[in-house]
């Protein structure tokens, strides 16, 4: 006894060793990729915050110090209210719409009929084209003699004619319409390697127990679902709050700044008005806003997966 506890207190002091060995080899390897992360990432990041607090221009060599002046400025801009108000619209109805139909489309390709491979593969491909070109696409069938519209007019309906792209109240519910499109599909393959791994066995272990399809949904598939959602959420989310592409090249933020958000008003003020001082401070608040709304998500869905 006294033999194997001296054995062990002698290698104690030898593993504590290999430990630090090995724990200083990975500092090796992770320090390159620190070290380019805070260059590329970290430090452009504090130093644009920066300009936040100033009043610069883009061109002046030495710009003022405003303090809070522009985000003060965010709150009384009718512009900033309006482009505040669309992002959190777009990012919270693209969230909804795309994940509660990527989880059906998943659920419909995961059985056992025929086409589910060829509707996999359609319902994926607009994933694959650039934002920019499925931007310019719709722009085109959205048009007063695009695609749509004479579609309608085609079967009959041509009562239900708009113009998609230049009704203010309308343009913004295009805008989320294509977004939903093009990334559906993405949610639904997340769904569906999900849905794979989820054991025949216990699918027919609750059947045989008496459970109809929705309540195997519920009771047994939604729990082991519960990463998948999560990682879905959070990323079409994210997207949401910062959308750029499909905005800008679709109505550049028309018509009048109806369809404007946080990212638009950030490109146009500091490229286009030569406020870097204030889309730096909008830039700051959009930061924020994907911080908390992924902080708060990932918590809620944390604890739904418990």
């Amino acid at each position: 006894m006294a033999i194997a506890t001296a054995v062990r207190l002698n290698e104690a002091p030898k593993k504590r060793r290999r430990y630090r060995g090995f724990a200083s080899s990975v500092w090796w390897f992770v320090l390159p990729a620190l070290a380019l992360y805070v260059f590329a990432v970290v430090y452009p990041s504090i130093r644009g915050s920066l300009f936040a607090f100033t009043d610069w221009d883009g061109v002046s060599p030495n710009p003022s110090w405003v303090g809070l002046d522009q985000f003060a400025r965010i709150l009384t801009d009718p512009n900033a209210v309006v482009a505040v108000r669309n992002t959190l619209l777009i990012a919270f109805a693209v969230t909804i719409i795309q994940n509660a139909i990527g989880l059906l489309i998943a659920l419909a390709v995961n059985s056992q009929i025929k086409s589910r491979n060829v509707l996999r593969v359609i319902i994926f491909a607009p994933v694959v084209i650039t934002s920019i070109a499925v931007g310019f696409l719709w722009q085109n069938l959205y048009s007063p003699g695009g695609g749509i519209n004479q579609l309608l007019e085609a079967i009959g309906l041509g009562a239900l004619q708009q113009n998609w792209l230049g009704d203010p109240d309308l343009a913004i519910w295009s805008i989320i319409f294509v977004v939903f499109w093009q990334f559906v599909g993405y949610s639904m393959v997340i769904f569906l390697a999900g849905l794979q791994g989820i054991p025949e066995e216990v699918l027919e272990a609750a059947a045989i127990d008496g459970a109809g399809p929705v309540r195997r949904f519920w009771s047994v598939v939604r729990p082991l679902l519960a990463p998948a959602i999560t990682i879905n959420v959070m990323l079409s989310l994210i997207g949401g709050l910062k959308l750029f592409d499909q905005v800008f090249v679709m109505t550049a933020g028309g018509p009048g700044g109806a369809t404007n958000t946080i990212s638009t008003l950030i490109y146009s003020n500091a490229f286009s008005l030569g406020r870097f001082g204030y889309a730096s401070a909008l830039a700051v608040v959009l930061s924020i806003f994907v911080a908390v709304a992924s902080i708060i998500q990932y918590r809620l869905l944390a604890l739904q997966e418990r």
